[in-house]
Formats: C-alpha cells, structure tokens, sequence
C-alpha cells in the first residue's frame, strides 16, 4: 500500500480474506491456503473475530515502528489490517475507558513467537500509557524483567533457539488514568529436567551459558568457573553455541536489567553461585563401595568439586558427602537410615540440582515482584498476559506433555466459554434472538484428567502415596482397571477389546483423545516425576548452609520444625495453580493471540502446509471460526456501515440526513437484499452469510470504479478548461509584455540619437566660448606681465643707490642667522639620552660656535640630573647621599670601595625588629636601628676573632652576644674620636675612643665585618651630628688595648692564604693582618 494511501476498514484492499468469520466457502483447505496467500506477502496477522492469528516470519519486518503505534493507538479493531497491535489497543481502551480488567492469552507450540508477541503487547501498552519519571520507571522494570526471566527459564530447543521452558502470566497493574503502577508475575512448571539433561540438539538453560561467556575473569575465579563448556556435564556440547546468539552480550543484558529490575549487587553474586553450584554439582560423580553386611555403599569420586560447591554455598563438605552416602527415613519416633547405592547417588544428586534451580527460578520470580508491584493500596485496574505453552504432540509424549496438554484443556474450555458468552451478551444487548450453538464441549476430557475421584492426575497422586512397590506399571494398571469404558482413553491393556490389537498403540502407554487430536503418552517416569522427591537429608544439609538464599529456598529442611508429611504431587501443584489461573481469567475479559510457525527449519519465506494445518488443529482454529460464524458472521454499527455503502443507492448518496439505522434500511431494501440474510440490532447491522458481504463489497467496487471513471472524467474537462484559459491570459500577458518591450526599444533608440546630437552641439559651444576666455586670459597676463616689468625696472632705479652701501652686513646677518638655526635644528635630532651617566655630545658643525656648543652640554648635563633627581623618593635618596658620602670618604683611597658601589646599603641587616631571637637586644636598644650586622670582634691575645652583633643607632653602638643577644657593651657615639682603616680589601678597621671617657676604660675595638664601606660612611654620617669624627686610612696604625698600645700592620699575602684576611699576634706589641692580594 502506497503512502498516499489511506486505510478506511479492513477490508480495504484486502490480500486473501483478513477475518477468517468472511471466509467462504470455509473448509480447512481454504483456510490454510488464506494462510498461506498472506503469509507469502508478509501479511503475518489475520482475525477470527477478535481473535489474532500470528504467523512467525522468522526475520525483522517494519511493521512495529513508532509510526505504526500511533497509527493504530484509540482506532476501532476492525478499521485497520489486522495487527497485534489492534488486540493490545482495544484491551487497554476497554481497560482505561470502561474500567473492565483484561487478559491477553498467548498460545502455541514452541518456536511460534509466543515469547516475542507478550514483548510486543507489553512495548506497546508502554507507548501508549502515560509519561512521568515515576511511570517511566514502573514502565522500565516491568519491560526488563524479561532478559533476567528469559535467561534463568528459557533455552535452545531444536524448535526455537530461544523457547520458554516455563508458563508465565503477569499482571500489569494500572491506575485511574490507566498509567502502570505496578506488577505481578507468575510462573508454571518450569522445565527442570533439562538442568540435569538436555535432548541432542539442545542446551541447557541460558545463564549458564552466559556466565561463562560473558562473566569477567574475577567473577569466573570467585565462582571458581573455568569458561571452557566441556568441564561440566550438565552442559551439551553439541549446541554449546547457536548462530545469532550472542551469550557475552546477553549476559551483560541481564546483568543490566537486574540493576534496573531493583536487585542488589550482593543479591546478583548470591544468584550467580547458586547457577555455579549446579554446574559443580553435575560434575560430582560416584563409586561404589561394598560394605560388611553386603550392600553397596556410594562414594564421591574426586572430592575437588564437591569441596568448591560446598565452598561457594557455605556448607560443610562431609555433611553434604553423608546426604549423597545415606538416606534416613522417620516414621513418627523411628529414624531409620540406608545407604544409597551408585544409582540412587545420582539421582539424589539430579534431584537437588533440578530442586536447587527450580526454586532459585522461583526466589527469582517473587524477588522481581517485590521490586514491581505497586506501592499504592488504591483499586487498580489489571491487564494480564499470559504466555504459557501451547499443545504438545511429540514423538515421545512424558509427564511434561500430559500435564501441558491438560492445561491447553483447560485453556480451550474457558476459550469457547467465554467466546459463546461474549456472542450471547452481544445479541441480548442488540435484541437479536439467540440461538443455541452446536459446538464441541471438552469438558469430559479435563473431567477425565482431573476428578478428585477417578482423574488421572488423582490416580497418579494415590499411586504414590500408595505404601508398597509402586511403579509406572501399577499406576498403568489402575488406569487400564478405572478409565477402561472412557470413550477419550484408550490403552492396548485395558478390558476395552477394540485395542488388543491396536499395534500403534504400545503396551506401556496410554492414548487421549484431546481437543486437538489423539496423544499417545509413555508412562514411563510419571511416578518418579509426579513424585518429584527430594530426600530429607539432602535439604537440611541446604538449610545449614552459610550461603544468605539457602535457608529461604530449603525451608523444610529446618530442624526445628520437621513435617513427617509427605509434600504435595508436582501434578497436584500443577492443578492447583491453573485452577487459580482459571478462577483468575474468569474475571477478566479475555483477548486471544494464536500463535503458529510456518515451517520447522526456523527459515524466512516457507510455508509448510502439514505444519501449519497440524497446529491450527490442536490450537482449534476451525472450531473458533465455526463457533464465530453459528450465528451471524458479520456485524457493523449502522454510522460507519452507512458510510460505506452509501453510494450504492441515489436515496442515501451523497449524503443522508435522517438516522444512520433508517439509511443502511432504505440501502438494503434497494439493493433486494434477501430479509433471512440479516438482521437490524439497536446499534448494529448483523449479516448472517459472508456471501452476502462479498456482494455488497463488489458491489462497492464496481459504484467506486463507476464514480472514479466520473470523476476521472469531470477532473480531466476542468483540468484542460484550466489549462485553456491558462494559456490565453499567458498569450494575452505576452503579447502586453512584448508590444512593451518594442515601445521600449523603439523609444530608447530615438533618445540615444537625440542625445548625441544634444551631445555634439553642446561641445561646439563649450569649445566656442573656451576659445573666447583663454584668448581673454593671455590678454590679461601679457598686461600684467607689462606692467610687473615696468614697476621693477621703477623700482631698481630707485633702490640701486640705497642697497649698494648695506648689501654686505645685511648678507652676513642673514647666513649666520640661516647657520645658527641649522645648528639648533640638528642639535634637537642628535640629542642624547636621558641617563646622567651618557657622556656622549653631537660634535660642533663651526669652530665659532665653541663656546655656545661647551655651554649648552653643561646646562643639558644639569638638566637632566635634576630631572633624574626628582624621580627619587626620600629613602632612595638617603641611600645615594650615603653612596656619595661613601665615595668622598674612599674613592682611590680603599681597595675594598669599588666592589662596594654595586651593592646596596641595606643597614638591618638582622632584621632585629621582626626576628624573635633578638627580642631581648630589641628591648635593650629604644633608639631607631642604622644598621645590625654580625661583626667579628679580634682578641689581642691570639688575633682570633669572635661573632658579635653590632647595632649602631643616631647616638650610640651597641655590641652583644650573637647566640643570647646580651648586651656586651654600649658605647655612645661622642666618646668616638676616630676610626683607622687599611687601603687594601680586608674588612678590618678600629673604633678608636676618646681618653678619659667610661667606654675608653677597656680600649679600643678592632672589628671585621663584610660590610666595612656601610658601617664607616653611617658611623661617619651619625658622628658629624656630634662632633668631629676622623678616618685614617693606612696600613699601620696603633690600637690602645687597656694599658698598651699594639701596632696593627696590614700586608699582602699570597694566593695560597685564602681567601679572605687573617690576623696574628706576632709579639705583645705587634699584630699582622695577612690580606690576600687581589
């Protein structure tokens, strides 16, 4: 169908017959080969009324995009093609505008697309509800349940890659508005054999297959898993790995899901070793070991698995090998124990593994509905899904089949049921008579399998509680003794002479005649099955696990409270539950999607017609076609059937403006449909023949053609009328546009001419009168030229006397003036820089400007020093007045000056203010600090000197101890007469004090100190505010020391001396400075 196209009803274009209730005539060869003829053109959905029929195409078809949700979001069932999407919009409208709880029963043999189609009903009640971070979140893990489900339940069958093992029914929970709040999800018979053993051809669960593929390596070693498939026997190696299955990515998904779903990463752990225990479990084999009395006695073969199971669930390894050796048995106050043989081992090892998986499944199950159901306690509205398996006929038909088959029993009972009562409710409602349909009751079949008193499934449950040998055989027997005159039973040993010489029939089964067909059941393995027995020491070696899930998955397996009673039959459990799934669908309105696969090869584009004919036989297609179609095949409300047929008739076309009911009257009577053919409901027209809805179809067809062909006809006559007139207001237009277009041209040509011819005489004249004023100008200059010469030759002949007698002074005024601005001019380009220390001068251009030239150099030297001056601050100042006075007081007298100019005279150099250590000097000295410095204070004894701080203020200097700061002696400023130095670069020099004052009592001070130049320029400074102050400068002065005086001389010594002075006592009267020369 093309996208202009616009589907109106369903049977608009319509490839076979859409609605299976239309087929005609209806046979199951016509309806397979309807099939078949959608199928081929992906046509993969058909109805049989409300019922959706759904082919797996077995590839990706665009038929579930956004664009298609909203195509059939709030449309009527029957206006679009038949789509799933259609059942899921009308259950959740029913659900959310009339307040009725749905369910959705999904049915079909394995590979059908059950699995995908509950996918595809819950994605599109989640696009279509409402949005909100709460709902979206609700919306989320109700979807992502379905990896973490999958992976624990379902498996590669050689029917489908990715069969469910498990029946599931989930219950979407809605509020008022119809937005999901919630959710519950139950789950029927898992398939549990298949942990311990799978059919050739099949795997095993997926999460085991996903563990070790995608679980990382720390994962793999806390599990102790090795991630090659063939170190664990309950794992198959011969479809280890399936095509388009990725188990890595998978498990990944899963994990991803579990977050979301709402588990706890310690739950995940605790779930992934439990799935690890299994596969260790599997590889425990046993011996045999004869004991004294006889009987053999199992034994673990290689402990080392043994030991990691226990060690991953937390149990005591002899505890759980005495389980696998012994089987106690109590019986009121006796305990009886007996060893266990090699067989009996590994089926108490089969057993706990099948028990160890199916009750993690079922732990799982409840711990997502913890996580979805909803947290409101308000009245909610519920649509549920049911995904369970369809009808089974195999080669090898066991207990699994029996009880499947019997739930699809159940299934279809409930089916026509409720289909029936839908039909009934809708004629009383319309006011149709109702008439009594004949139709297949199959409820002497679920009477036959589930009579508390003579049921099979009750038989079978007597058989194992029965005390004595009982065996598959036994229970056979009791069936062949009961169920012998069951007209649905047949077994070849049973009083019934029509089967003793049935050879199709073996003499260890039994057939029943189900619904859909006869099954014939093995009995082999019902017993043990339907038992399902663990034994007791085996679940309270699980209860004394540490592990945090095993208490709550082995709870009878607790010591205190022991049950002696026997727990209830797998087919008793079974029955229960689909009794409560049945009571459950009875009070919902049920919607039903049969699913079938085209072909076994799991391959697009095959149709296998014996395939297809076979599961529309046992899922009773037939059956509901014929129970649709008893009554009245075809209804339509009388608004949208009026609209269709309208133009059948002149009365109601084009439009009819009285009621809808009395208009499809007058069409009906018009057309001389047969009166049997229908009947007029309150609201609905009812069509008892699809013959007579195929004639008012092609009678549609042929008025549609008919008004096309009119239409056609009308559209053409005005298209070229349209066209006509189009090309005559085109030619008038371009007639206009051209006759304008030569005026145009016409007219441009004159003006050109005109103004050329403008153009030619106005330059004739502008050359005319250019001419006249340039002969009028040269008139003018050659008398001004006259004249001019005239006046001058006047005036020459009066100044000629005049100019003679000053021309040579005023000449030479005139070049020395021209001279001297020529030499300011380039004195002014040729200046020097601003640095009072550039020496450079422009050479004089003249020898007479000598005087000028010297001047201006000196007055351009004090100009820029006083400009440099004037950039000084106060402190800047005091530093180069020290400078100076330094320079006055040294220059070419001291060899130490000139490495002294480039370093700045700091003064404290101690920082006695801010260092903590000298807080006490700091106290002692009130005055504001010159200068502190370390000085090395010579002793006359040995010539050794020893650190002192110096600290000189405006009126005294202080030494003291340079580790305490203790003052060791003060001495003002006026008792200081001189201070002698050397020339050479030591650091040396001698405070020399008056006589007769305090300080001189215990003599002179030679010191050395590294900043000599600073402390004598600031000794200098302070002592000219007092008095006079001298400086020797020479290399042999005396120093009064108490009583004597002792001649210090200064000499030059060698490199080999060091580096720096040294001082020596020579004799009492003499000591030598060494300096080294420089």
């Amino acid at each position: 169908m093309s996208k202009m196209e616009v589907k109106t009803s369903l049977l608009d274009n319509m490839i076979g017959v859409g609605d299976m209730v239309l087929l005609e005539p209806l046979t199951e060869d016509s309806f397979i080969d309807n099939l078949r003829k959608r199928f081929d053109h992906n046509e993969i959905y058909t109805y049989i009324g409300s019922v959706v029929i759904s082919m797996n195409p077995y590839k990706h078809l665009s038929i579930y995009t956004a664009d298609k949700v909203e195509e059939y979001r709030n449309r009527n069932f029957y206006e679009l093609s038949p789509h799933i999407y259609a059942l899921a919009d009308m259950a959740y409208r029913s659900l959310r505008d009339q307040d009725k709880d749905q369910c959705i029963l999904i049915t079909g043999e394995s590979g059908a697309g059950k699995t995908e189609a509950s996918k595809l009903v819950m994605s599109y009640v989640a696009a279509v509800c409402g949005k909100g971070q709460e709902v979206n979140k609700v919306k989320e893990q109700l979807l992502q349940s379905n990896p973490v489900l999958e992976a624990f339940g379902n498996a590669k069958t050689v029917r489908n890659d990715n069969s469910s093992r498990f029946g599931k029914y989930m219950d979407i929970e809605f509020d008022f508005k119809g937005d999901p709040i919630g959710g519950v999800i139950s789950n029927y018979l898992l398939e549990k054999s298949r942990v311990v053993k799978q059919p050739r051809g099949e795997r095993n669960f997926h999460v085991f297959y996903q563990l070790l593929s995608g679980a990382s390596e720390d994962t793999l070693k806390k599990l102790k898993l090795d991630r090659d498939f063939s170190k664990y026997n309950y794992l198959s190696l011969d479809s280890a790995t399936v095509n388009g299955l990725d188990d890595a990515a998978n498990f990944r998904t899963v994990r991803n899901a579990m977050q979301i779903v709402g588990f706890m990463e310690d739950e995940v752990l605790s779930v992934l070793e439990l799935v690890a225990a299994v596969l260790k479990l599997g590889n425990i084999e046993f011996k045999p070991e004869s004991r004294v009395n006889g009987f053999d006695e199992s034994r673990v073969k290689d402990k080392n698995d043994l030991k990691e199971m226990c060690e991953l669930l937390g149990i005591e390894q002899a505890v759980l090998e005495r389980a696998f050796s012994f089987r106690t048995v109590e019986a009121k106050l006796e305990k009886v124990s007996t060893t266990l043989n090699v067989a009996q081992a590994y089926y108490a090892r089969d057993a706990l593994a099948k028990n160890l998986y199916s009750r993690l499944f079922s732990w799982l199950v409840n711990r997502i509905n913890e996580s979805i159901k909803a947290q409101t306690k308000t009245r909610k509205k519920v649509m549920g899904v049911l995904d369970i398996y369809g009808f089974e006929i195999f080669e090898d038909n066991s207990f699994e089949q029996f009880i499947i088959n019997y739930c699809n029993e159940k299934l279809q009972q409930i089916f026509i049921e409720l289909t029936l009562r839908e039909e009934q409710e809708e004629y009383v409602r319309e006011g149709i008579e109702w008439t009594n349909i004949e139709y297949f009751n199959n409820a002497i079949i679920c009477d036959l399998i589930e009579n508390n008193q003579n049921g099979i499934l009750a038989m079978l449950d007597e058989e194992c509680l029965r005390p004595g040998t009982v065996t598959d055989d036994t229970f056979l027997d009791k069936l062949n003794t009961i169920c012998a005159e069951h007209q649905h039973f047949e077994s070849r040993q049973s009083k019934n002479s029509k089967f003793l010489t049935d050879h199709s029939l073996p003499h260890n089964c039994f057939r029943i005649q189900h619904y859909a067909g006869k099954v014939l059941y093995r009995v082999e393995g019902f017993v043990d099955k339907n038992n399902d027995l663990l034994y007791r020491d085996l679940s309270q070696a699980m209860y004394k696990a540490n592990h945090s899930l095993m208490k709550l998955l082995f709870p009878e397996g607790n010591p205190a409270k022991v049950n002696l009673k026997r727990p209830p039959t797998a087919g008793f459990q079974f029955r229960a539950s689909v009794g409560t799934l049945m009571r459950n669908l009875q009070t919902k309105n049920p919607n039903y999607i049969r699913c079938i696969k085209p072909n076994d090869k799991k391959a697009a584009h095959i149709f296998t017609d014996s395939l297809v004919c076979h599961q529309a036989r046992y899922l009773g297609l037939m059956e509901n076609v014929r129970v649709r179609r008893a009554g009245y095949a075809f209804r339509q409300a009388y608004e949208p059937c009026l609209e269709r047929y309208k133009m059948l008739c002149k009365q109601t076309w084009p439009h009819w403006k009285g009621p809808a009911r009395e208009g499809v009257e007058v069409l009906l009577t018009d057309l001389q449909v047969a009166p049997e053919e229908y009947s007029y409901g309150r609201s609905k027209i009812f069509i008892r023949n699809p013959r007579t809805l195929f004639f008012l179809e092609e009678k549609r067809r042929q008025c549609l053609e008919d008004l096309a062909t009119l239409i056609q006809k009308i559209y053409r006559g005005w298209k070229c009328r349209t066209h006509f007139l189009l090309l005559k207001k085109s030619q008038v237009v371009v007639a206009a546009w051209y006759r304008r277009y030569a005026q145009q041209k016409k007219y441009q040509k004159i003006k050109s001419a005109t103004v050329v011819m403008q153009s030619f005489i106005r330059g004739w004249k502008a050359r005319k009168i250019l001419r006249e004023l340039k002969y009028q100008k040269r008139c003018k200059e050659a008398v001004t030229t006259i004249a001019a010469y005239w006046h001058g030759t006047q005036v020459r002949r009066e100044y000629r006397k005049f100019f003679r007698a000053n021309a040579g002074r005023k000449i030479y005024e005139f070049t020395v003036q021209r001279i001297m601005q020529k030499y300011f001019l380039g004195l002014k380009n040729t200046m020097p820089s601003m640095s009072p220390i550039d020496k450079t001068w422009p050479v004089r251009p003249y020898q007479f400007l000598e005087g000028a030239h010297t001047e201006l150099r000196r007055i351009f030297h004090l100009w820029r020093c006083k400009k440099y001056r004037g950039q000084f601050t106060a402190e800047k100042k005091a530093i180069y007045e020290e400078k100076l006075e330094a320079s006055e007081i040294f220059k070419d007298k001291k060899a130490l000056y000139p490495s002294s100019v480039s370093q700045p005279f700091k003064g404290d150099y101690l920082e006695i203010n801010k260092n903590p250590k000298y807080q006490k000097l700091n106290s002692v000295v009130e005055e504001k600090i010159l200068l502190a410095d370390v000085v090395n204070k010579i002793n006359r004894a040995n010539g050794k000197g020893a650190p002192r701080i110096f600290v000189l203020t405006k009126n005294s200097f202080v030494l003291a101890d340079q580790k305490t700061g203790q003052v060791k002696s003060s001495v003002p400023l006026p008792d200081v007469c001189s201070v002698s130095v050397s020339t050479q670069t030591d650091g040396f020099f001698a405070l020399k004090l008056k006589e007769g004052t305090a300080a001189a009592a215990k003599g002179d001070f030679l010191l050395s100190s590294d900043h000599l130049i600073e402390i004598i320029t600031k000794l200098h400074r302070t002592g000219v505010n007092h008095d006079q102050f001298n400086i020797d400068i020479s290399d042999e002065f005396l120093v009064q020391f108490k009583q004597d005086k002792v001649c210090v001389k200064f000499i030059q010594a060698g490199p080999k001396n060091g580096s720096s002075a040294a001082c020596k006592r020579k004799n009492n009267r003499l000591l030598e400075v060494c300096v080294p020369s420089p």
